[in-house]
């Protein structure tokens, strides 16, 4: 059903700050006595500010969904209504993505106005947020079913002293962080010619095999690892597979990881895609809210590989975790660990079978230490 006018009510905690951490949003109708939607999700270690952000976040495309075309958005948070009304800046850079992703859903209404209201008044949401915290009991089962179930490892000594080590002194971070060895999968024929290869699943080359038993060699060495993640793709399991078997280390698999879906352009080169659709294509290098015809836009991979981040985090606070995956998501889990906006999905380069590094810290921080290193090659 299209509602023309909404009110969206939003919420999010932290027990702890950093701590467990959800949110909780609903969405009235204009009438204030309608639920039209509501939404609710535990987010692992987070602060306060960062799960308010989500709960904006979670109710605006609540709201988009519904199709609605103004929306006064009530909160109990100082913080993100003076920073989405433009009158504060946004100075910590967890923050700095959230409000990016917030204010692109604000520019698809008509009209968004922001209201801070005083606790008392946000209840609803305020408990949809407790529930979503209270589900953190699950995941921490699990977590602690996985770290009972973790074989016995003897860790490389420069590599535990590297692991002991604190956040650089400039960030502020504190605490272990889950540290992800992100390992780009090895050649295909697909990126031997330079085509767009999502979810299409060619194999690995011979040369890619051989890559893929180097990285294994590289971090089997290292140690101290935890266990691996990899899309499910092929080429990025059998890379992934090769790891797994030389660190004696659980494998899952993760589809959160896998590489955008290139829709119509799949199989084709980037000259071919630019003739194709030369407006569309132009348009797409630089925004990432445009999907490709018939697939899926960056911001919708961010999404996916930003909740991979935070279940990871959540179920393996202070590991170290090798990731094997493709460019865009290796791209975008960089480019959460620094920060930044999303030019660095179109300048920086990765190299197959190469190696990066981001750390994610349990007070939010985060720190890049490593990116395409190919030395092992």
């Amino acid at each position: 059903m299209t509602e023309r006018e909404v009110i969206v009510e939003a919420d999010g905690g932290s027990r702890g700050n950093p701590g467990p951490a959800g949110y909780g949003s609903v969405v009235y109708a204009a009438d204030h006595v309608r639920v039209l939607a509501e939404r609710r999700e535990y987010i692992g270690v987070a602060t306060n500010n960062v799960a308010e952000y989500r709960g904006l976040i979670a109710g605006l495309e609540a709201a988009a969904e519904l199709g609605a075309e103004i929306v006064s958005v009530r909160m109990d948070s100082k913080l993100v209504v003076e920073q989405m009304s433009g009158r504060w800046k946004v100075k910590h850079a967890a923050m700095v993505p959230l409000a990016d992703r917030a204010r692109r859903l604000v520019a698809g209404f008509e009209r968004v106005s922001f209201t801070w209201i005083p606790r008392a008044e946000n209840s609803y949401a305020d408990r949809l947020a407790n529930e979503a915290m209270d589900d953190g009991g699950l995941v921490n089962e699990v977590r602690n079913a996985r770290e009972a179930e973790k074989p016995s490892v003897v860790e490389d000594p420069v590599v535990s002293a590297v692991a002991a080590q604190p956040a650089p002194g400039w960030t502020g971070a504190t605490g272990r962080p889950t540290r992800l060895l992100l390992l780009r999968h090895g050649q295909t024929e697909l990126s031997v010619q330079r085509r767009y290869s999502g979810r299409g699943n060619p194999p690995l080359t011979e040369l890619g095999r051989e890559q893929a038993a180097r990285a294994a060699k590289m971090l089997a060495a290292k140690g101290g690892i935890s266990a691996v993640l990899t899309s499910p793709l092929s080429r990025a399991r059998d890379t992934a597979e090769a790891a797994a078997a030389a660190l004696g280390a659980p494998l899952t698999v993760s589809d959160g990881l896998i590489e955008t879906d290139f829709g119509e352009w799949e199989g084709l080169s980037f000259r071919e895609a630019a003739e194709r659709d030369p407006d569309l294509h132009g348009r797409w290098l630089g925004d990432p809210s445009l999907p490709a015809p018939g697939g899926e836009s960056f911001d919708q991979v961010r999404e996916r590989v930003d909740a991979v981040r935070r279940d990871l985090i959540g179920l393996y606070p202070g590991a170290n975790l090798v990731v094997v995956s493709h460019v865009t998501p290796i791209k975008t889990l960089l480019q959460l660990a620094l920060g930044v906006g999303p030019a660095l999905l179109y300048r920086l380069h990765l190299d197959l079978a190469s190696l990066s590094i981001a750390e994610f810290y349990p007070d939010g921080g985060s720190s890049v230490r490593l990116v395409n290193d190919t030395s092992y090659l």
